[in-house]
């Protein structure tokens, strides 16, 4: 009775936990911008979505979406074959003893006729598959804790996920061993499925039991003679034999009743296979219940969101559904690290150490942000700058494992944050605003053209603030000079920046200061990109021309050549010329 108490109690929660993951999906959205619809619209749109592609050639799309990437884990496999090895050892290995073992009465009963958990291969397999979790936890547990993955992070709950998968198998093997060992559990099945009462034939089948399928008796001890284990083997072949394959079979739970066969006597007496029973069905029950409030919940999600983007379309897809998916994605994030593993801005997160740089660790603040828990102040600060730092290379979008969409998911929140100020780095001279022009006409009227103002005025004051601190920069007085009569020609090779900010990362000065862009005003690769925006007196005004050391690491680093030493040099003298230019100099 208390395990069925149990039982319905996990799967309510497990339920709630659940309705509440969907309701959030259909009910809200990543950035504040409010939408036409609401979440009974939303839902009726994805089921409009659901059927469309179901009674569409797309079926063939979401068909081979399933095989690859949700069952064979090719997205995996493409980035690491130790890490496809580890997950499908995990996650097939759990999944196939869930539907061939805790749901036998609804899978293997219905599926097979004759299927009886201890019989071949049944009880054979079960081994198998268990050994397959422990080598995956194993494997994970390694690599986590010894390989030291560059940028992959290991929280708590990472732990309880391989604590709790190594609980429930390894208490299952253990139950096992305890089974085979059991003398009462040999007179229960006797007792439910002898054929006979006769004292001298119940001798024979416990000698046979014992000797060939490793049972513990503590009345009968071997050796034992021939007549009477061919009389025992008999009536196991005649009683036992189609429910109960030999106990060697369960490789695993045969050798650890080896291991306890000397405390034997100790186990019957303390009841182990109760209380061995009782751990494997809590910790079942356990994992089960709290499966949708944890990181556990991304075996759901995750399959969903692969199938979800494979035929999804951001031109074509209703926007209702679109904002569904995003949701759902924050849900499918397995944290494996591998999008931060190839996020292109890295170099950026090496040297400020903002952990919200690297996609992984701001896809989990999204996550908060999104349901509407707190985030303080610096951590908001810390994300909008993390966000406006990524170069759009649009490498952890072709790796995610789960299907994610991230782009789409920076270029949502990007705007909304950018909305809330331009604290941080100034939006005017990043990568960020080539991005932003792109999708002009997917900003709401009126919000693009306020950011760029905010954005400039913030330049305008930052940069007037630098050029009169003593000792600093001079003041051009607001004289900006031409890049045909002013600047060298055979220099205009900062047209080819891209910010990927490589000079910045190298550049020891940079290096050697606790607050470099408090301190210098523009940065290398900000100074490349403000020539490209023709703003030249803002380049002329940054400290970094007077503390460049020419050392031309920036310049050797550089992957379009851009002669970035060169430039600063020649900025310093264009800077002094005009210096020397203006009246009452």
């Amino acid at each position: 009775m208390f395990f069925d108490l149990l039982l319905y109690g996990s799967l309510s929660v497990f339920c709630i936990g659940l309705v509440n993951k969907v309701y959030i999906w259909f009910s809200r959205r990543i950035v504040k911008t409010p939408l036409d619809f609401g979440t009974g619209q939303r839902f009726l749109q994805a089921l409009r979505g659901i059927f469309g592609v179901v009674f569409s050639s797309r079926v063939l799309i979401l068909l081979k979406a399933l095989l690859l990437d949700v069952i064979l884990q090719r997205r995996i496999l493409q980035e690491d074959a130790y890490r496809w090895i580890m997950h499908m050892f995990i996650f097939g290995g759990f999944m196939l003893l869930l539907l061939m073992h805790a749901l036998e009465n609804w899978t293997s009963v219905a599926l097979f006729e004759e299927y009886a958990s201890t019989v071949n291969p049944y009880f054979l397999l079960r081994n198998v598959f268990g050994l397959m979790v422990i080598a995956g936890v194993i494997m994970a547990i390694y690599r986590r804790q010894a390989a030291k993955v560059p940028r992959l992070r290991t929280t708590a709950m990472d732990h309880y996920v391989l604590a709790i998968v190594a609980v429930v198998i390894l208490s299952g093997f253990f139950l096992e061993g305890a089974k085979i060992l059991s003398y009462s559990d040999f007179n229960r099945m006797v007792q439910e499925y002898g054929d006979t009462d006769d004292t001298e034939e119940l001798q024979a089948l416990e000698a046979y039991w014992v000797q060939e399928l490793g049972v513990f008796s503590p009345q009968m001890q071997g050796p034992f003679e021939a007549d009477l284990l061919e009389k025992g083997q008999e009536l196991h072949e005649m009683s036992c034999q189609s429910c109960h394959s030999a106990s060697e079979s369960a490789f695993i739970g045969y050798g650890l009743s080896l291991g306890m066969r000397p405390m034997a006597n100790f186990l019957e007496d303390l009841g182990a296979v109760d209380i061995l029973w009782t751990i494997h069905i809590l910790a079942c029950f356990l994992g089960l219940a709290y499966l949708p409030f944890s990181k556990m919940f991304h075996i759901i999600a995750t399959p969903l969101s692969l199938l979800t983007n494979a035929v999804m379309d951001r031109d074509r897809s209703l926007p209702a559904n679109i904002a569904t998916r995003q949701m759902l994605e924050l849900d499918a994030c397995a944290r494996c690290g591998t999008c931060s593993l190839r996020c292109s801005s890295a170099p950026a997160f090496e040297a400020m150490g903002n952990d919200f740089i690297l996609p992984s660790e701001r896809l989990q603040l999204l996550k908060r942000l999104s349901v509407g828990k707190e985030v303080s102040h610096s951590e908001r600060k810390a994300i909008r700058d993390g966000i406006i730092i990524c170069t759009n290379c649009d490498r952890c979008t072709v790796v995610c494992p789960s299907g994610i969409n991230l782009r789409d998911l920076w270029v949502n929140v990007r705007e909304d944050l950018l909305q809330e100020g331009t604290e941080g780095q100034p939006l005017l001279l990043t990568t960020y605003s080539f991005v932003r022009g792109l999708n002009k006409k997917k900003i709401p009227a009126g919000m693009y053209e306020k950011s760029l103002l905010t954005a400039k005025h913030s330049v305008v004051e930052r940069w007037k603030a630098s050029s009169e601190r003593e000792n600093g920069p001079i003041t051009l007085g607001g004289r900006t000079p031409g890049a045909g009569a002013d600047f060298p020609h055979d220099a205009d090779s900062f047209y080819a920046c891209f910010g990927c900010q490589n000079c910045t990362t190298v550049c020891p000065v940079v290096i050697g200061l606790e607050n470099p862009q408090e301190e210098l005003g523009l940065l290398p690769h900000q100074i490349m990109c403000s020539l490209g925006l023709g703003l030249f007196d803002q380049a002329c005004a940054s400290g970094m021309l007077w503390a460049c050391t020419t050392c031309y690491q920036c310049q050797e680093h550089c992957p379009q050549m851009v002669e970035v030493t060169n430039i600063l040099y020649d900025l310093k003298i264009m800077a002094i010329n005009i210096q020397h230019s203006m009246p009452g100099v």
